[in-house]
């Protein structure tokens, strides 16, 4: 079976949501953010302080377009969709999966966007970011699990039976 790749806004569940579908599933789990992070010894917030928006997105495509992982749930930042060689290399090795939440939850459920490692440029506001990632997640996704309402356990099962019974 292929890896499940999952992808979205800041907040939706990317990392929840993975751990609890591998261990449903009997599978690995990669944190793509972690791996920035051990990677290259900082914290995101640090790189983007460091680096700014671009020089971020820049370790996080690098990075993300080597991981090697094979029977995994891969969690990714919520930029991975900018970097083009990431995502290619993502498609190649797994299912995409876009967990779908609408702006406003999203809102309600992230905190301080700097220290999430929210890549926001200056002046930029949280709908905005929606906006303008919202087509990008749509583009990449091989599927696409609507989180409204839906519990952890719910999502599970909907990429269960859509990603992995459906390829058994």
């Amino acid at each position: 079976m292929k890896n499940i790749v999952l992808i979205g806004m800041p907040g939706v569940g990317k990392s929840t949501v993975g751990v609890v579908l591998a261990k449903h599933a009997g599978l690995k789990f990669v944190d793509s953010d972690l791996v920035i992070q051990e990677q290259t010894g900082k914290l995101l917030h640090e790189i983007i302080l460091q680096e700014g928006d671009d020089g971020f997105r820049q370790v996080e495509n690098r990075i993300n377009a080597s991981l090697q992982a094979k029977h995994s749930v891969i969690a990714t930042g919520g930029s991975v969709i900018y970097g083009r060689a990431a995502m290619r290399h993502l498609k190649e090795i797994g299912t995409v999966v876009y967990l779908k939440l609408s702006c406003e939850s999203i809102a309600d459920r992230l905190g301080d966007l700097k220290e999430r490692g929210v890549t926001l440029r200056e002046g930029q506001t949280l709908r905005q970011l929606y906006d303008e990632r919202i087509p990008l997640y749509e583009r990449y996704a091989d599927v696409t699990v609507d989180c409204e309402n839906k519990t952890i356990r719910e999502i599970v099962a909907e990429i269960g039976a859509r990603v992995i019974h459906a390829s058994s």
